[in-house]
């Protein structure tokens, strides 16, 4: 069993991107979370099997734009899909899959003398995902939901949610957010932890 944790507020939000797509979430923060973090979720209308993405933080992606990864792309493709179908999009401060921005940073520069994003993470003495998706379960359950499609391409979030007594009865795939900025980080998500996504061969 995991801890349990409580809604603290619940906000409307009015939200608009950059393209100018707009929506309306119910913001809820929480209470009694096993990481002591400040993890949202995103409440768009009241399906009976909601679709929910655990979406991690990436402030150079979610923010800023960058070309590096795929992030700001799946962010923005899976509000719109959570809104239109009924769902919760949990946003989890797990930066640079739980290490941090700083030693994302750090990752970078290592990618950048040849290394892939797992291989730049060891090299630095950290794990290659230090993600735990505890609080998310932890989120869904204080929100009263037990069953849920999964938004995902990513197995060990599949894994790590049921492991924790959450009912994943379906994955949905998100669409590929390949450029030639973040086309090896792709390719390495695919060969070492099995994410299920259709990419164009790398070139050599």
């Amino acid at each position: 069993m995991i801890p349990v944790a409580t809604v603290r507020t619940r906000v409307r939000v009015p939200l608009r991107f950059t393209d100018g797509y707009t929506a309306s979430a119910e913001v809820v923060t929480f209470d009694g979370l096993t990481d002591g973090l400040e993890h949202l979720a995103l409440v768009f209308g009241d399906p009976v099997r909601p679709l929910v993405r655990l979406h991690s933080e990436c402030l150079t992606g979610d923010v800023f734009g960058s070309a590096r990864c795929d992030c700001g792309p799946q962010l923005r493709e899976a509000v719109e899909r959570i809104d239109g179908a009924g769902g919760v999009l949990l946003y989890l401060r797990q930066e640079g899959r739980g290490i941090g921005l700083y030693a994302k940073l750090d990752a970078y520069a290592l990618q950048d003398a040849g290394l892939d994003t797992y291989q730049a993470n060891t090299a630095l003495g950290l794990p290659e995902d230090a993600r735990d998706y505890t609080a998310a379960a932890q989120m869904l359950a204080a929100l009263g939901i037990a069953e849920v499609d999964l938004l995902t391409n990513n197995p060990d979030k599949v894994r790590q949610l049921r492991e924790r007594g959450v009912t994943v009865a379906g994955t949905v795939p998100t669409g590929v957010h390949a450029t030639p900025d973040n086309l090896r980080y792709l390719d390495a998500k695919v060969r070492h932890t099995h994410h299920t996504l259709a990419l164009p061969e790398l070139a050599g």
